[in-house]
């Protein structure tokens, strides 16, 4: 899951940006509207933690942005008073939840979670592929019945793959989604983190490499 903090006080977005990382979520954050707007027209993320009154562009203009792209990014409203008419704005506009400031970080990503459960047409609630079945909500990986234990890192690079529905992914995607935008383009990480992965789920092995393009998920080489 990746998700783009959109947030003007430093200390705030910082301490949500590390939250976040540590529950396996990449998060790329912008301390202002205008700024968001660039990062969505590069990126796609899965959902977007918006404080309403950023400076430049406000929060509003951003959340009608998203919903008129379509691109299906979820959007949590975030708002330093807890006013009625507000929050019949945002949904109007199409925002999923609300947070009034000052929320517990930890409410935060149930909420994240929650909204990651809501179907989607290319991301569903629960992943199986192969005999391989992933739960984003409960962060568990099961192949034949029997649980994979998987750290926090390879439990996103599997969430890719697998939401690739068969499809490669490179290992610059790779680290668009499951790293954000600080990730090191020249890193090994990617590899280094497949194969502890396939180590993880065991033989046959299900990930394969495409060599040059990057890798695949499924039963088949």
């Amino acid at each position: 899951m990746r998700v783009l903090v959109v947030e003007d006080e430093p200390y705030l977005a910082d301490a949500i940006r590390t939250v976040l990382r540590r529950e396996s979520i990449a998060a790329d954050v912008a301390d202002n509207g205008a700024l968001a707007l660039e990062l969505l027209a590069v990126n796609t993320y899965d959902a977007l933690v918006l404080d309403r009154d950023v400076p430049e562009v406000h929060g509003d203009d951003v959340a009608r942005e998203v919903v008129r792209s379509g691109l299906g990014t979820r959007i949590i409203m975030v708002t330093a008073a807890d006013r009625l008419d507000d929050k019949q704005t945002g949904f109007e506009l199409g925002v999923d939840d609300y947070l009034t400031k000052p929320f517990e970080l930890k409410e935060l990503v149930l909420r994240l979670r929650a909204l990651a459960r809501r179907p989607a047409e290319a991301a569903p609630p629960v992943l199986e592929t192969a005999g391989v079945r992933l739960d984003p909500f409960r962060r568990e990986v099961y192949r034949d019945g029997r649980y994979v234990a998987v750290t926090r890192k390879q439990f996103a690079v599997l969430e890719v793959l697998m939401s690739a529905d068969g499809g490669v992914v490179s290992a610059e995607g790779l680290l668009e989604r499951a790293w954000d935008e600080n990730a090191d383009p020249f890193t090994n990480a990617v590899r280094i983190t497949i194969s502890t992965l396939r180590k993880r789920l065991g033989e046959p092995g299900l990930i394969h490499t495409v060599p040059g393009v990057g890798y695949r998920f499924g039963g088949e080489a």
